[in-house]
């Protein structure tokens, strides 16, 4: 066991969180085969294989098993103390992992990198998109710094400070253009195209509509924002988005965009990090940094809404 490593455990982390010696290796940046001698290491200096090797993917043994979430605590706790270290500069340096919402991220992210690597040159950062329960999860298990997210996500583990309010707004067929706006229990006559299951911006749209759930003649699902648009554009249906995304998403696409009656739907974005993380304080100073490169000149205290 004294042969144990943090390249080990860190290997080991990859391949117990993704399943597939291919996808651990590419996260990890070395080749498959490197990683695989890696793991085979680690399993001799354990004294028992950690995991089943198949086909297409790996499973963890029983010690694989209790194995990983032990190495989740340690990764985790040298991370903490490599941020204890880098807490006593005033500002951010080295390497950030950050989560952005697949609802954010193509309207502010890079806009936001540009913005972090002007303020903070010796800033190192590493985003990375997925919805927001494994952007939590990353978070609270050390594999992420900090997550743009749609507050609130209510875990007491985790600090929230939000960043602006935006509006949704209805999309409809170029066709449609000019007639009234449906009400909220109209729109839930019509096709609703939604994001698939496991976007919170999905379950903000329905709980708009009052929809606990829909049948599926009503609603038509996809896989981004883009693809709900162009469906509409199409003449499928409607559908709702964030105000961030108009300018993109319309911009090829047949449709119209309108307000929705009052109270209109909104939801809030904000920055999200563990009380635990040492640099708590250098996460509070990117919070204007962040809020100027997703709003520029519209930036101001919360609560705002953006109007079209």
């Amino acid at each position: 066991m004294t042969k144990i490593s943090i390249r080990h455990l860190r290997y080991f982390e990859a391949l117990a969180q993704r399943g597939h010696f291919g996808r651990a290796a590419a996260a990890c940046g070395v080749s498959q085969p490197a990683l695989s001698i890696q793991i085979k290491e680690l399993e001799e200096n354990v004294g028992a294989p950690l995991v089943e090797r198949g086909v297409r993917q790996i499973t963890l043994t029983a010690l694989g098993e209790v194995f990983a979430p032990r190495v989740r605590e340690i990764l985790r706790a040298i991370d903490e103390l490599g941020s204890l270290a880098r807490s006593t500069s005033d500002v951010l340096i080295g390497r950030l992992r950050m989560g952005v919402i697949p609802t954010v991220a193509p309207y502010i992210l890079p806009q936001v990198i540009r913005n972090l690597s002007v303020r903070l040159p010796d800033l190192d950062l590493w985003p990375r998109e997925a919805v927001t329960q494994k952007l939590v999860g990353d978070l609270i298990e050390g594999r992420l710094d900090v997550a743009i997210v749609a507050l609130p996500i209510s875990e007491p583990s985790l600090v929230e400070h939000p960043l602006f309010t935006e509006e949704f707004v209805l999309v409809r067929p170029l066709a449609d253009a000019g007639r009234p706006v449906p009400l909220p229990d109209a729109l839930r006559e019509m096709r609703l195209l939604l994001l698939e299951e496991g976007h919170c911006f999905r379950d903000q749209a329905l709980s708009f509509c009052k929809m606990a759930s829909a049948a599926p003649r009503d609603l038509m699902e996809g896989s981004s924002l883009s693809t709900l648009v162009q469906l509409v554009g199409a003449g499928l249906g409607v559908t709702l988005i964030p105000q961030m995304a108009i300018e993109i998403e319309t911009r090829m696409a047949c449709v119209s965009v309108a307000q929705l009656a009052h109270p209109r739907p909104q939801r809030t974005i904000g920055l999200a990090w563990r009380k635990t993380n040492p640099l708590g304080r250098q996460f509070e100073s990117m919070i204007d940094i962040v809020r100027e490169a997703a709003t520029g000149d519209r930036a101001a205290a919360l609560p705002r809404s953006f109007h079209v």
